[in-house]
């Protein structure tokens, strides 16, 4: 049985993700900041009858949580550094603080990096190793210049510039594994209705996830070092760095 590990996935786009890498027969490690949120997820999965799944307490801010959570697993197939925090809007380029900054990148950027390197041995023994970075449409640089964009009047000083680092490092990693058998992409699960935006997003949930899960069960023809925004290139998802 393959295994995969979801970060922050106790709730929204996170859990439905969760609930259908199960239904395809993955054990998914429910990972969540807090043990109880996450096995107060687990439970509600169970009672739909889907057993193969655990919760793991992992907060991808904390060096010793991600150690901790890693000693746990004795195996990885997928990776899906799904954990995001938004910051808070508006975040005005003239008055958000490094703070909030420093906030926003320490779980979106920084902590994706962390989880990567603390479980990039034990995705290398996989036969068929799968990273999927949970990015946004608001990370590409082009649309953001782009005044035809639908989302063109989006701006922020914290969140889309994380999501744009992110997606650097997605790229670079992709590199770096190209010639083996990992497939590393960033996706984006689009504007979608959420307690994140407090349910302003057009988008459901069960699409969202679906697009990530996409990613996450590529064969061994799929893309690598791709940006993919369905909100962004509606016919192929392939987004505009």
């Amino acid at each position: 049985m393959k295994t995969v590990l979801i970060t922050g996935a106790n709730k929204s786009i996170g859990f439905e993700t969760a609930r259908q890498l199960a239904q395809q027969g993955y054990f998914v490690y429910l990972g969540s900041r807090t043990l109880d949120k996450g096995e107060e997820a687990v439970n509600q999965l169970k009672a739909e009858g889907l057993t193969n799944i655990e919760a793991i307490q992992i907060d991808v801010t904390d060096k010793a949580s991600i150690e901790a959570a890693s000693q746990k697993l004795t195996s990885l197939d997928v990776l899906i550094n799904n954990a995001g925090i938004s910051g808070g809007f508006p975040q005005d380029t003239a008055s958000t603080s490094t703070d909030t900054i420093r906030e926003v990148f320490d779980t979106n950027f920084f902590g994706v990096i962390d989880v990567t390197q603390a479980f990039i041995d034990l995705l290398k023994k996989s036969d068929a190793p799968r990273i999927v970075n949970v990015t946004s449409g608001l990370g590409s640089l082009t649309l953001h210049n782009d005044p035809n964009w639908i989302y063109y009047k989006v701006k922020g000083a914290a969140y889309g510039p994380s999501k744009t680092a992110l997606n650097a490092y997605t790229t670079v990693l992709a590199y770096e594994l190209k010639d083996t058998k990992f497939k590393v992409n960033a996706v984006d699960p689009g504007y979608t209705k959420t307690d994140f935006n407090h349910h302003s997003g057009p988008g459901e949930i069960p699409v969202a996830a679906g697009y990530i899960v996409k990613y996450a069960t590529l064969g061994e023809d799929g893309p690598t070092g791709q940006f993919i925004s369905y909100d962004n290139n509606p016919e192929t998802g392939i987004s505009p760095w």
